[in-house]
Parts: C-alpha cells; structure tokens; sequence
C-alpha cells in the first residue's frame, strides 16, 4: 500500500521539461495502467460489448432456427422420398409380375404357335410325299402301259398279217360302236 501512495506522490516529481522517460517501477505503473484501461473498457466498451453479444446472440438463434426449419423440411422431404420409393418399388413388383406373367404367356403362344406350325408342315409334308407317290405311280403306270401297249402292238404286228388285223380293228371299232349307243 506505501509503494502505491509513493507512486502517487511521485507522480508529483516528474520532470515535466522536455525528456520522456520509463517508469521502471513495475509495481507502481501496472496496477494504475490496468484500472485505468479497465475502467475505460468497461465505461466506453460496455455498450459496445453488449451490441456486439447480442448481435452475435441473434444470429446463433437465426442459425438455429434456419437449421431447425432446414432439418425439418429435410426430415419432409426425406418421407416425401420414402413414400415415392415406397410407391415405385410397388409399381417394379406390379411389372415385375406381370412381366413374368406376360413373358409366360408369350412363351406359351410362342410353343402353341410353334406346335402348329410344325404341325401344318407335318401335314404339308405328308401331302407332299403322297402327292409325289401319286405321281411316281401314275408315271410308273403309264411307262409299264406304254411299253406294254408298245409290246402288245410289237407282237400284234409281228403275229397278225394285214387281213387279221383289219379283222380286229373293225370288231374293235364295232365294240366302241355299240358301246357308244348304250351309253347314249
């Protein structure tokens, strides 16, 4: 307390002409500083202070409640997703049945379309090998006639003279006369 009243006493000592100098006494400069400081801060800085933290008051609160009401409509639209993702993995399984459905059905057309058509070419080619056995007989038939008409002639000209064969040729021609007139 004495080095205190002595700082003030010395205050009074100070050359006041033309040099500026330090005060060395720690303990007599730094507590008058200090107090001088604070009271200033405190007179002039505490309006200034309390301006300062209440701004900064208000924004933390508006950046709570920009968060909150963020959060919230995330949390709205996170359901909102939820509800569509919800729908659409129903409307995926509805396709997804009736696509299996579809698919078997398409593939039951498909072997029922492919039994008959096997079955019309079955029956196509059936026709076909007995129209062409019908063919190859009537050709055979009319070779084995020809060569046997081409034989029976062979040995009629060989066998009959002139006067037999004009015989046969009018009891013919007489044959296909009155089988002309029965049919008539």
């Amino acid at each position: 307390m004495k080095n205190l009243t002595d700082s003030f006493v010395s205050l009074g000592h100070w050359p006041s002409a033309g040099s500026f100098g330090f005060n060395t006494d720690i303990l007599a400069t730094n507590p008058i500083n200090l107090s001088v400081v604070f009271g200033v801060l405190i007179f002039f800085g505490k309006g200034v202070l309390n301006d300062l933290l209440d701004n900064r008051k208000q924004r933390i609160l508006n950046t709570i409640r920009n968060s909150e009401e963020l959060r919230e409509g995330a949390i709205q639209q996170l359901e909102n997703a939820r509800a569509r993702l919800r729908k659409v993995q129903t409307e995926a399984d509805k396709f997804r049945v009736n696509g299996y459905s579809e698919i078997e059905r398409e593939k039951l057309n498909l072997i029922n379309s492919t039994y008959r058509t096997l079955k019309q070419l079955e029956n196509y080619k059936n026709e076909t090998i007995l129209f062409e056995q019908q063919r190859t007989i009537n050709q055979v038939r009319e070779r084995v006639f020809q060569q046997a008409l081409q034989g029976a002639i062979g040995t009629l000209n060989s066998c009959l003279s002139n006067e037999l064969h004009l015989r046969t040729i009018n009891a013919n021609i007489g044959m296909f006369g009155t089988m002309k007139e029965i049919t008539d």
